[in-house]
Parts: C-alpha cells; sequence; structure tokens
C-alpha cells in the first residue's frame, strides 16, 4: 500500500516560513560546505504530491516561477479558489484526509505532503502521516508559521534514521 509521507525543513523551533511566509533562511551553517543531496533519494518513491495553496503560489510566483518543479508527478492543490486544473496539476476543495484515503486505495507510488502548515496540521490531527521526513535547519526564527499545532492525541513515531551535514539534521520517523 502507498506510505503518506511528510518530507519537509523546519527551523530548530518548529517553523516551516518566517513571519513573512518567506523560506529563504532554508540552507546550511556554510555556503561552501558540501551537502547532501536526499530529495533525489526521496523523489525516486514518490509519484503524487499534496499541497496547499499558499505552498502552490510560493513555488509558481516565488522559488520556481518559470518552471513547475514537479512536471513529472501528479500533484493536488488543496484550495477553494477556483483554479483550472491540468493533467499534472489538479485543483480541489476536497477535504485532505478524504482525498489521503481515496489516494491510498490507488495504484501508485508514495504520496508527498509539500506543505503547507494547515495541510500538514489536518493530516497530523487524522493520523494519515505513515512516514516524517524532517530537515531540521539551524536556524532560530523566533516566529512564523509553526509545522505543528496541537494534535488530539498523542501519535507515538519510531525514529528510522538520522543523517547530518553542514549543521542540518535530516530526522526520519515512521508510525509506531
Amino acid at each position: 500500500m502507498r506510505k503518506v509521507v511528510l518530507f519537509i525543513a523546519m527551523s530548530i523551533d518548529g517553523y516551516i516560513a518566517d513571519k513573512n511566509g518567506s523560506v529563504d533562511w532554508l540552507n546550511g551553517q556554510d555556503s561552501k560546505e558540501d551537502t547532501i543531496d536526499t530529495y533525489s533519494i526521496f523523489i525516486k518513491e514518490i509519484d503524487t504530491v499534496m499541497m496547499g495553496w499558499n505552498t502552490y503560489y510560493q513555488i509558481t510566483t516565488q522559488l520556481s516561477p518559470t518552471e513547475w518543479v514537479y512536471s513529472n508527478l501528479t500533484t493536488y492543490v488543496i484550495t477553494h479558489k477556483k483554479q483550472c486544473s491540468t493533467n499534472e496539476i489538479i485543483f480541489t476543495e476536497k477535504d485532505p484526509n478524504d482525498m489521503i484515503k481515496e489516494l491510498k486505495r490507488k495504484e501508485g507510488k508514495n504520496i508527498w505532503i509539500c506543505g503547507g502548515a494547515n495541510l500538514v496540521q489536518q493530516l497530523v490531527k487524522a493520523d494519515l502521516i505513515d512516514e516524517y521526513y524532517i530537515s531540521v535547519i539551524p536556524t532560530i526564527l523566533g516566529s512564523g508559521i509553526r509545522l505543528f499545532d496541537t494534535a488530539p492525541d498523542e501519535i507515538k513515531l519510531k525514529l528510522v534514521s538520522t543523517q547530518k551535514y553542514n549543521g542540518i539534521v535530516e530526522l526520519i520517523y515512521s508510525r509506531r
């Protein structure tokens, strides 16, 4: 069965964006130090991406305005905004929890939860995330968009692996 995987970076104090919504702080401690490309390994097991409107908007207007970076994947954007879908990008108002349950029943590779915080928090509260790939960036933001909110119940995780490079610590957890 397909897995639902959160692959995301956050500051040491748990934010995925600063108070202005910017992610320009997402880098290691030394620009000259080598980094490890864990994304290329991760993405081989993915064929579907799910994200909220703010994440989609940030990708298309700031991070990669000239090219859709997930062109080889099917992307679902959860939004109430009326947009025209394409073969690659499907805009939907469906409840993300129902959408995940529907996608997990279909054949395919894993489903990547790309962001944002609201979407992640809904899926965490429903305990629908199977694996958590979290890169902790060596930065304290102090405020911004928090990755995790309150969950109604405790969710127990199992540490699968850790890796560190350039001040970044990558943590991989699975549901117990």
